[in-house]
């Protein structure tokens, strides 16, 4: 059994321990299993780290919860990602309260070029769901991965819109990887595997909870480039994941109604409080994050860039080598540069057309 692994995923078993205090645990111990070794009296030293969070890491013994779990995962063929792995999406690595752990079953790259969430009301409207197939079909050329969180309605359609048009999507779940909810949509999940897949942070034989639900909504918002609201009430689960996409910076958009319609409130009340763009069609979308003329364009060749200066260079060898969209702060690392002067070198090539700025201080060729 993976020893590493077992302290990682022993922290999320911790009472009183969350993901952002996990991640204040790590930074000043080191590492998960020296979080379960340290004395409590150093453990109180830590910044907000009180009697309580650190009796229940000295006296717990929860590590057979994590065996337990490890045995589950790899008799399901599920992938766990802790958020200092290379394989931890990017973009949710950059948010602050972005699960220590991922459990994930499937084959659709999370660090797709572009990654699109669509949310919505449970009531889907017969309008909403051709808002769906449209916005999928429209998209289905640009390379993008569609993201939900596989309940029933907007949710629902948008993933079985992703499925017509052979386009991949991941459906983010409030609940471990061992049950369906609703049940109804198992048949619909199991399709999603073949191109796609099924993610959470929640452990198996987790109980089915309300609160679950905000929690799945924060990382459909974090691994996506733009959040798309087709219908929604004035308030509800589609208006929290906005709200939280909103928070982290990403791009939202909503689709209007008319203003009498209840499944038009929350979508018209974004685009009112300038939190969402006004869009009608994936071509609206398209212009609005500048993707309409990059569909299908192929990788830039190194001997396209023999006139590059080094520093240049070496920031375009780091992107090809990742071959995904990079933020800033890791492409500072990894090009051994200062960020004013990575900035300023960024700025060049993408003048020169060589690269090009995402949402979220991400880069890509």
């Amino acid at each position: 059994m993976d020893k590493d692994l077992l302290y990682k995923i022993g922290l999320t078993f911790i009472d009183h321990v969350g993901h952002v205090t996990s991640k204040v645990l790590i930074s000043y111990c080191g590492s998960a299993e020296a979080v379960f070794k340290e004395k409590k009296q150093n453990l109180l030293k830590i910044p907000d780290i009180g009697e309580v969070i650190a009796e229940a890491i000295v006296k717990q013994d929860i590590l057979h919860l994590a065996e337990k779990e490890i045995k589950f995962i790899e008799q399901n063929n599920i992938t766990p990602l802790f958020y200092l792995d290379k394989a931890y999406p990017l973009r949710l690595k950059q948010c602050a309260d972005c699960p220590v752990i991922l459990y994930y079953k499937g084959n659709a790259n999370l660090e797709s070029e572009r990654v699109v969430a669509i949310v919505g009301t449970r009531n889907a409207t017969e309008y909403g769901k051709k808002m769906c197939d449209a916005l999928v079909e429209g998209l289905k050329d640009s390379g993008v991965l569609i993201v939900s969180g596989l309940a029933y309605g907007i949710d629902a359609a948008s993933h079985k819109a992703a499925l017509k048009f052979g386009v991949p999507t991941v459906g983010v779940v409030g609940h471990g990887l061992d049950s369906m909810y609703p049940s109804e949509h198992n048949s619909l999940a199991k399709k999603m595997l073949d191109n796609g897949g099924l993610l959470s942070d929640f452990p198996s034989e987790t109980r089915l909870a309300p609160e679950n639900f905000p929690k799945r909504n924060r990382i459909i918002a974090g691994l996506s480039d733009a959040v798309i609201v087709v219908e929604s009430k004035a308030a509800g689960g589609a208006i929290i994941t906005a709200d939280i996409a909103f928070s982290y910076s990403r791009e939202v958009f909503a689709v209007p109604g008319r203003s009498e319609d209840i499944y038009s409130q929350g979508c018209n009340k974004l685009i009112r409080q300038n939190k969402a763009g006004l869009i009608q069609s994936a071509d609206d979308l398209l212009d609005s994050l500048g993707w309409k003329d990059t569909k299908k364009k192929k990788k830039p060749q190194v001997q396209l860039f023999q006139d590059l200066k080094p520093h240049e260079e070496a920031i375009v060898k780091v992107l090809q080598t990742q071959g995904a969209p990079m933020h800033i702060d890791d492409i500072a690392i990894q090009s051994n540069l200062s960020p004013g002067n990575l900035s300023t070198h960024l700025l060049t090539l993408e003048f020169a057309g060589i690269l090009r700025s995402l949402p979220g201080k991400m880069y890509s060729l």
